[in-house]
């Protein structure tokens, strides 16, 4: 029942986002549109950001569902763009109306367990630390995360696939590289 409300606020916030920006929808435009109370809004949200941030997590763990490998890690990075290109409206919307700091964090929500499950593959039958595989992964994190602002600030124009091929062109072995070299200095 909780996920049944959690999902029709969430319709009805990116169906409320078609037709107004985001600093103009109230709670009781998302209650009344879902047909709920506030108070059933307020027992699952603290305001509406955070239903924002939750929107844009349950997205992307759709989109990546088992995409956190080494061999599929760029078709989990792939959905995340075809999820975002999906929600456009909502993203653009979002991107355009909520500070910069706050999309970026839900972007590195979504990032982060894609490359934590390739680290952690990666790093299987190593004794590398865990603050140095938190390390790792935040790093490739950033990266990915600052392609997709620039993607999503220029409007999402430009071809995501290609984007993801160059990305993958970039990292190809960068990862299993990082983690070796992470071992080797550990035992020197």
């Amino acid at each position: 029942m909780a996920n049944t409300t959690k999902l029709a606020l969430e319709a009805s916030l990116k169906k409320l986002l078609l037709h107004k920006p985001i600093d103009k929808i109230t709670i009781n435009d998302l209650t009344s549109d879902c047909g709920i109370s506030r108070m059933a809004f307020y027992y699952h949200f603290k305001d509406l950001y955070d239903l924002v941030e939750w929107v844009c997590v349950e997205d992307g763990k759709r989109a990546l569902q088992d995409k956190k490998t080494y061999d599929t890690w760029q078709e989990g990075l792939l959905q995340i763009f075809e999820a975002v290109m999906e929600n456009r409206p909502f993203i653009l919307n979002v991107y355009r109306n909520v500070s910069r700091e706050k999309i970026e964090n839900y972007l590195h929500k979504l990032t982060y367990e894609l490359i934590e499950g390739v680290v952690e593959e990666k790093s299987k039958d190593t004794d590398l630390a865990r603050e140095d595989k938190e390390f790792i992964a935040g790093f490739y994190k950033y990266g990915f995360v600052g392609v997709m602002l620039d993607w999503i600030d220029r409007g999402m124009k430009d071809d995501y696939k290609k984007i993801v091929e160059k990305m993958s062109i970039t990292l190809h072995g960068t990862v299993a590289n990082s983690i070796i070299n992470f071992v080797k200095i550990k035992k020197n």
